[in-house]
This record gives structure tokens, C-alpha cells and sequence, in this order.
């Protein structure tokens, strides 16, 4: 297969009805890893508005539990991907997603403000550091990937196009970030949990690259120091540089999910396998979903056995 051969393919599928196969193709084999990183971005962007940082905090999930919340939403979110939005697994894991939302008071802003982040971030970060920029066409199917997430979730006001998505997420951003204590506790739990997950002599290089990567938006909404000039040149040349890289490479020949991720560390700790139904928290008042949730119930989920 040639470098370009891939794209030659999802540029025959349409945009709208083979979404999901459009976007499989796009996280799982043209960039895994950077789809993985802009992600991590993506959800990290979200404790800036402080409502979202606040609850984030309350729950505790993301400073107690850093590396399970990872895990988890890392799974959830991958389960749709990998078997789509009508399997028993994709439908199983929207069901978790929002039982867990409906056990807290978000708006429907905030969702769907989140909701953004999935759709213009990664283009962002692919702008900046991929081997090649998405084309409209991908855009388009991205876009619709994500519509149809926001509506199994119950989101309103869901934006129409990418530029929607965009405009809507610029303008949330500028209206709405701001500091809060418990965000930043957040947001200091998320970078040394990145930090974890290489050698402990290399924990302040991984966490000084992580805020070089910030914007001076994200910056101020935390108030951390903003990094020298060399260590923002150092960091995004170094991903540029990989970037090129990775275009000279052969294209992928298997599939690679977020499970497979090494980020992922729960994972292996399932030596038999486990069920989408089991990630996640339970909230309190009890395991089902509410009457607002939009996904109808799966039939039993077989249990996850991939290594």
C-alpha cells in the first residue's frame, strides 16, 4: 500500500453516510497517536472553564483516581470507534457515558462545549504536528461522527459543520475561561499523570513539554508561569520533526486502538478481559441510566478479551 492509498479510499466513502467507517479509518490508521494526544488536549482544554474544572474537582476522579478516570474514558470512548455506534459495545458504552453525566447538574453548554473540543482539536493538532492535514471531505465525516455522539447523548444545539464547531468553541473559550482552585488541582493531577507514565528522571522534561504545548489562553486560566521561548521551539519542533517522519514511513497495515495504547494501564490489569458495562463510576442513587438517556438498552456485552 502507498502512503496516500488510504486517503484515496476514504475520499470514495461519503462524508455523511460512512462517518464512522471515515473516522475509524482516520484515529485507528492514519494517526492513532496523534489523534490519541489531541484528545488528551481536548479534555485537558475543558478544566479551564470553570465549571466544568469545579465539578471535575468535586468528584475527585481526575485527582484520586487520575490514571482509572484515563483508562476508563480512554475505553468508552474507543469501544465506539472500534465497533460503532449500533454494536452492542458502542451502544453499551454511550449508555455509561451519560449515566454518569446525568448523575450531575452540566449544562448544556458545557456539553457541548465538550463536545467541540473532539471535533476542532484534533484538526488543530494535525494543523501543527501531523503528517498531512485533514482534508474537507474528512472534516465533514468528522463532524458528523461527533453529531452523532452529541445526539446518543442527548446534547442540544448541536453545531451543523466544522466551522460551527469551531466558532462555537472560539467563542466559549473567550467568554468563559477563567481560574478556579479546584481546576488547577485538576490540572495539576492530569500533567503528573502524564509525567507517570515514562521513566521518573524524565517526569519534569514530560511536564515542561506539556505546557509548552499550552496556549497562552490555557495558560492564564491555570496561571502557570509561561515557558521560555526555547522550550516551546524545542517541543513543537520535535513533533513537527516527527511529523515529517511518520509521512516517510509506510502506511499502517492494522488497526491501532486507544486500548492499545501503553498510556492505558488498567487495561492489562483485566487478565480476563473486561465488560464496557463495568467502566466507570456508579453513581450512588444507583446503576441505570435515566429516562433521558436517548441509546436504547444492548443485549449483553460480550466481555472484552483483546490483548
Amino acid at each position: 500500500m502507498r502512503r496516500y492509498e488510504r486517503l484515496s479510499h476514504i475520499l470514495r466513502l461519503d462524508p455523511e453516510q460512512d462517518a464512522h467507517e471515515i473516522y475509524r479509518l482516520i484515529a485507528a490508521y492514519e494517526f492513532p497517536w496523534d489523534f490519541t494526544r489531541a484528545l488528551e488536549l481536548a479534555l485537558y482544554r475543558t478544566y479551564a472553564v470553570p465549571s466544568i474544572g469545579r465539578l471535575l474537582a468535586a468528584t475527585a476522579e481526575l485527582t484520586d483516581r487520575s490514571q482509572k478516570r484515563y483508562d476508563d474514558t480512554a475505553l468508552l470512548l474507543d469501544a465506539v470507534v472500534e465497533h460503532g455506534f449500533d454494536s452492542v459495545q458502542g451502544r453499551t458504552a454511550v449508555r455509561r457515558i451519560n449515566q454518569m453525566h446525568h448523575a450531575h447538574d452540566i449544562s448544556d453548554e458545557d456539553m457541548r462545549y465538550v463536545l467541540c473540543t473532539f471535533v476542532v482539536m484534533p484538526k488543530r493538532w494535525l494543523d501543527a504536528f501531523g503528517w498531512r492535514r485533514l482534508t474537507e471531505h474528512e472534516l465533514r465525516a468528522v463532524s458528523t461522527y461527533y453529531r452523532t455522539l452529541g445526539r446518543r447523548m442527548g446534547i442540544k444545539g448541536i453545531p451543523g459543520s466544522y466551522a460551527e464547531f469551531e466558532r462555537f468553541l472560539d467563542r466559549y473559550e473567550a467568554e468563559h475561561f477563567g481560574w478556579d482552585e479546584g481546576a488547577r488541582k485538576v490540572s495539576d493531577a492530569t500533567l503528573e499523570l502524564m509525567a507517570s507514565w515514562y521513566p521518573r528522571p524524565l517526569a519534569p522534561l514530560v511536564r515542561g513539554a506539556s505546557l509548552a504545548l499550552l496556549d497562552d489562553a490555557l495558560l492564564r486560566a491555570f496561571r502557570y508561569p509561561e515557558p521560555g521561548v526555547l522550550a516551546r521551539r524545542l517541543t513543537r519542533g520535535v513533533l513537527r520533526l516527527r511529523g515529517r517522519g511518520v509521512r516517510l514511513m509506510p502506511p499502517r497495515r492494522r488497526p491501532h486502538y486507544a486500548r492499545q495504547n501503553p498510556e492505558i494501564r488498567g487495561y492489562p490489569g483485566y487478565p480476563n478481559g473486561f465488560r464496557i458495562a463495568d467502566l466507570g463510576v456508579f453513581p450512588a442513587r444507583g446503576d441505570r441510566v435515566g429516562s433521558g438517556c436517548p441509546v436504547p438498552r444492548a443485549a449483553e456485552e460480550p466481555r472484552d478479551r483483546h490483548a
